[in-house]
């Protein structure tokens, strides 16, 4: 048997492009090797350098010429965007519409491969191969309201290229809203920061976060009086000066947030994705249901609304700042229960046994077997899994399907445009 040919690292090949591939790359073949080529759209034909090679697995590449490029493919917006460039935008080369095409065709490849639907099963749900993602509003620039900027050994802020550790300074983000382009972030050095979070808020507040190597004092006198500034040596970070934490306005209300905490970073995104998973469960008075990976209580605070005072909603944070500002943004929401632990272990202890809904939002690793099996064993008529990676939510699925559920509605959101970053809002019935 012949031995597969190495493809070092450095090393150019000329390759038909095939389907986009989850996360950010598309599919080439070469001599009978798998290439992952950034940069490149289905269809091109491109010269590819190689980044790394996994062995008989696969490599990883990045088109640094277009020999027959695609009729989605445009001039990228951003400079530094491309081979060797900022590795946070795998999209900025292709039309928006193609995006969103792509977008869900890797939501449907891995519900195929590793969630074990069928294409019938998905064309019935509307994720056919001409699906496009959701647009959100406001257009593909000028939405991310939390940037994290690594800082470099001559102490300028910039971002890593895609999988590497080096810092690739930059004078300007394109993604990232006017309030933060306009703080002068970018305009400073850094000699002992390693990296430094910038956050404009919905409700007009705004932070930075010190990353700090060792111990960093960093001048923020000439800074605006208005711009918290935290050292971010701790979770929570701890305000030098200003507030901690952030507001947020969604869905309604006003929330609590910690700078450095999780929030969606697309000003619009969450108070969509909490209209979507109502609209799906429809809650009604009385009932009880489960808000599992909580955070601040985005989805607990809808779901306690909708139950009313006779209702209840028990939410389960593992992080506890996060779970304090659940308790405070939901204090006058008698419903609603915030728990700080593990939610395996809440799931393990839990005394329910009448349950109509359930709110799963995990991390992008996803819930895993077990909980999903402790989830089931509970037979809840409803799950509304909010997933923020499409392999996790397909491996998840699976399992849940395993237990009896039945994936009944999809939605896809494009709720980070020009990345390869997608939401997806999956419903499961039995």
């Amino acid at each position: 048997m012949t031995a597969t040919k190495a493809l070092p690292v450095g090393f150019e090949v000329e390759v038909e492009v095939g389907p986009v591939a989850h996360g950010g790359h598309c599919v080439a073949r070469h001599d009978g090797r798998v290439i992952f080529v950034r940069h490149s759209l289905p269809g091109e034909r491109v010269r590819a350098r190689i980044t790394s090679d996994r062995g008989k697995a696969y490599a990883l590449a990045e088109a640094v010429e277009v020999l027959r490029p695609s009729p989605d493919r445009v001039t990228p917006p951003c400079p530094y965007s491309g081979a060797g460039g900022c590795g946070g935008c795998d999209w900025q080369h292709a039309d928006p519409a193609a995006v969103r095409r792509g977008k869900a065709t890797v939501v449907r490849e891995q519900l195929l491969r590793l969630g074990g639907l069928s294409t019938d099963q998905l064309d019935v749900l509307g994720l056919t191969e001409n699906t496009e993602a959701e647009a959100l509003p406001g257009g593909p620039l000028g939405w991310r309201t939390r940037v994290r900027y690594a800082v470099g050994d001559d102490g300028r802020a910039g971002f890593h290229p895609h999988r590497s550790s080096t810092v690739l300074p930059i004078d300007d983000c394109l993604l990232a809203t006017d309030d933060i382009r306009q703080l002068g972030v970018l305009g400073r050095r850094y000699p002992d920061l390693a990296g430094i979070d910038v956050v404009s808020s919905s409700a007009g507040d705004h932070a930075v976060v010190l990353r700090p190597q060792g111990q960093a004092h960093v001048d923020v006198s000439d800074w605006p009086e208005n711009l918290a500034v935290l050292d971010g040596g701790a979770h929570p970070a701890v305000a030098r000066r200003g507030h901690n934490r952030v507001r947020e306005n969604a869905a309604g209300r006003r929330w609590l947030v910690h700078a450095d905490g999780f929030w969606q970073v697309h000003p619009a995104a969450a108070t969509i994705l909490s209209d979507a998973v109502i609209a799906e469960i429809d809650p009604r008075p009385g009932q009880t249901a489960l808000d599992l990976y909580c955070g601040v209580g985005l989805f607990a605070g809808a779901l306690g609304i909708q139950v009313g005072r006779h209702g209840k909603v028990y939410a389960v944070e593992s992080d506890r700042a996060a779970a304090d500002n659940a308790r405070r943004n939901l204090r006058d929401v008698p419903a609603v229960v915030v728990s700080s632990g593990g939610v395996g272990g809440w799931l393990r202890k839990t005394q329910i046994d009448k349950l109509d809904a359930v709110v799963l939002d995990p991390p992008r690793t996803g819930a895993g077997a077990a909980v999903c099996k402790q989830l089931a064993a509970l037979e809840p008529p409803v799950i509304c899994y909010v997933a923020c990676d499409p392999a996790a939510l397909a491996r998840d699925v699976k399992v849940l399907a395993g237990q009896g559920y039945r994936l009944t509605a999809l939605r896809v959101f494009d709720a980070f445009p020009m990345t390869h970053h997608i939401e997806c809002v999956a419903t499961l019935r039995v």
